[in-house]
């Protein structure tokens, strides 16, 4: 099997400071891969090092097989990989038609659509009902529908969601990561990047523990549901939005 991203000792800088530390991980071709740890580990920190937006140094740094160390942003999402942000960063005063059409025409290259629009509306009904609504008037739940919708749009090979669950409540969510795992079935890539480790270790096959900066465990999911990281309730923290969630 194809192996989507492979990072070895992959460090990255804010500036001077050292966030990620020397980390090993692999996605493996057609997986669902998360990556769990508690705010401020730097989950985001090492998106943003393999998109190309901060310094990095990596012993290996390869995706879909091919080594793309100093590549730039916009040559790693041509070769099919693409990043849904936490912010979701939607254009608000556009439709939920017109946010998908603006990456629809450039999602191709090349590689054959694996998501038409009529299947971005079947895996998220919701969308296709606001579809003439403005982005900025969607709800948390709707906004987070529609990034991943948009993301989809781009055809990636590799799609890293970062915190798709944040600040949502928790049938919200539950609906969310129940999609994911459709996407996930159609053999596309997946790195999953939550703080809701419960969520994640059901959805992945093999997770990663990311702590201040550095992976402190990697394991199956079933194991590292088991494991004493997990009972002892450092990995109990599960950020599901109670009475002040959105959806």
């Amino acid at each position: 099997m194809d192996t989507a991203l492979l990072v070895e000792q992959f460090s990255v800088w804010r500036g001077r400071s050292e966030i990620v530390r020397s980390v090993d991980l692999t996605i493996p071709g057609g997986t669902l891969v998360a990556l769990v740890g508690s705010n401020g580990a730097g989950k985001t920190t090492f998106i943003e090092g393999v998109l190309g937006i901060l310094t990095t140094k990596a012993g290996r740094f390869e995706l879909f097989g091919e080594d793309v160390r100093g590549r730039k942003p916009w040559d790693l999402v041509n070769d099919g990989l693409v990043v849904v942000p936490q912010e979701r960063r939607l254009f608000p005063m556009m439709t939920v038609e017109e946010n998908l059409d603006i990456v629809g025409s450039k999602g191709d290259k090349g590689r054959g659509a694996r998501f038409t629009r009529d299947e971005l509306y079947d895996l998220f009904p919701r969308l296709q009902e606001r579809s003439s609504n403005f982005a900025g008037t969607l709800s948390g739940g709707e906004r987070s529908m529609l990034a991943i919708a948009r993301g989809l749009a781009l055809q990636p090979r590799l799609l890293i969601l970062d915190e798709p669950s944040l600040g949502l409540a928790p049938v919200v969510i539950d609906s969310i990561m129940a999609t994911i795992r459709e996407i996930s079935q159609t053999g596309l890539s997946i790195l999953l990047v939550e703080q809701n480790v419960h969520q994640a270790l059901a959805m992945a096959s093999w997770a990663h523990v990311l702590d201040a900066g550095a992976v402190i465990a990697s394991d199956t999911s079933d194991h590292l549901r088991d494991s004493p990281l997990l009972e002892s309730g450092y990995l109990g923290v599960v950020p599901a939005a109670d009475e002040k969630g959105t959806v």
